[in-house]
C-alpha cells in the first residue's frame, strides 16, 4: 500500500465512521474497487484508532465528567451511600454505557460447525472479495434510518433551545436513556460490528429514535458508546500486529491514522449539524442508492465469477 492509497482510505474511514453510512462497508468496497489486498484487518483497525482520537477530542468535556463521576461512584459504593433512584445524569449515563457495552461479548461466542467465533466471521466478511454482503447491509442501514426518522416525527415530547447564533431549534423525544434502550442499542452495535455495510452510528442512532429518544441524546450516546469498543478492537490488533504491520508499512499506517482523525473530527461536526437541522434523510437515501448499486454489482460478479473492476476471480 502506498501513502496516497492510505490517505484515500483514511478519508473514507474518517468521513464514514461517524456519518451514518458505514465505514467498514465503504472501506471494504473501496478495496474491492481498487484491488487493494492486505493481510488481516490491522490497517482498518488503525484507521478506527484515528477516528477514536477525533471522537475523544470532540467529547473530551463529557468524558472528563464521566471519569470524575466514576471516581465519585466508587467512593459512594465504598461508603454504602449509593442509591439507584438518586443518580444524577452523568452517573446514570455511566451505567447505561456499561449496559450498552455488554452485548459486545456476544462477538466471542463460537459458531457451531465453523471453527469461528462471531468476531472471526465479521473479520472474514470484511476481508473477502465479495461485496454482496456490503450491499445488503447498506440497504438494511437505509431501512433503519427511514424507520428512525419516521418514529422521531411521531414523538410528542418536544424541546426547544437556542443555538449559538440565537436561532430557536426544536427537537422531540425524551432525553433520559433507560435500561431497555441501552440493551437494544448495544445489541444493534454488536450486529453492526459483524456486518460490513451496517452503519454503527446510523443503526444505533436509528434504534434510539425508534425507542423515542431525542435525536441529539441518541447521537451523543451512540458516539460515546463507540469509544470503548473501538479502543478495545484497536488494543487487540496492537497486541497481535505480527507481520501485518510490516506488510502495510509505517508511512502508510501513520498517514492513514492522521487523515482519519482529521476527517473524522470534521464528520462529527457535520453530523451534529445535520441532526439539529433534521436533514438525516439525506443519508437514508444515500445508503438506499449505494446499497442497491453495490448489491446489483455483487450479484453480477457472482454470476460472472470475477471482480468487475480488477478482473480478478472472486
Amino acid at each position: 500500500m502506498t501513502i496516497f492509497e492510505a490517505i484515500i482510505q483514511g478519508i473514507i474511514q474518517g468521513a464514514t465512521e461517524f456519518l451514518p453510512v458505514s465505514s467498514s462497508g465503504h472501506l471494504s468496497i473501496s478495496k474491492h474497487l481498487f484491488g487493494i489486498e492486505l493481510p488481516g484487518i490491522l490497517f482498518d483497525i488503525m484507521l478506527h484508532l484515528g477516528t477514536l482520537v477525533a471522537v475523544v477530542f470532540v467529547y473530551r468535556q463529557l468524558i472528563w465528567r464521566l471519569i470524575k463521576e466514576f471516581g465519585s461512584l466508587c467512593v459512594d459504593i465504598a461508603h454504602r451511600n449509593f442509591k439507584w433512584s438518586e443518580m444524577n445524569h452523568d452517573r446514570r449515563l455511566l451505567f447505561m454505557l456499561a449496559i450498552g457495552l455488554l452485548p459486545l461479548f456476544l462477538l466471542f461466542l463460537p459458531i457451531p460447525g465453523t471453527g469461528l467465533d462471531i468476531k472471526g466471521l465479521s473479520d472474514l466478511l470484511g476481508s473477502d472479495s465479495d461485496i454482496l454482503v456490503e450491499g445488503l447491509a447498506l440497504l438494511a442501514t437505509s431501512a433503519l434510518l427511514f424507520a428512525g426518522i419516521h418514529a422521531n416525527k411521531r414523538v410528542k415530547e418536544t424541546h426547544r433551545r437556542k443555538d449559538r447564533s440565537g436561532r430557536v431549534i426544536t427537537s422531540s423525544g425524551r432525553k433520559k436513556i433507560h435500561t431497555v434502550d441501552a440493551i437494544c442499542i448495544g445489541v444493534t452495535q454488536c450486529l453492526a460490528a459483524v456486518f460490513p455495510g451496517l452503519s454503527r452510528s446510523g443503526s444505533t442512532l436509528s434504534v434510539g429514535l425508534l425507542r423515542g429518544i431525542n435525536q441529539q441524546t441518541a447521537l451523543d450516546y451512540s458516539f460515546v458508546l463507540g469509544i470503548p469498543s473501538i479502543a478495545a478492537a484497536a488494543l487487540v490488533s496492537l497486541l497481535d500486529m505480527g507481520d501485518q504491520a510490516g506488510a502495510v508499512g509505517a508511512g502508510p499506517l501513520i498517514a492513514g491514522i492522521v487523515t482519519s482523525a482529521v476527517v473524522g473530527f470534521l464528520a462529527i461536526k457535520l453530523l451534529k449539524w445535520i441532526v439539529t437541522t433534521n436533514k438525516l434523510r439525506i443519508f437514508a437515501f444515500y445508503t438506499l442508492i449505494a446499497g442497491g448499486i453495490v448489491t446489483i454489482l455483487g450479484i453480477v460478479e457472482h454470476i460472472v465469477g470475477k471482480n468487475l473492476f480488477t478482473g480478478l476471480p472472486l
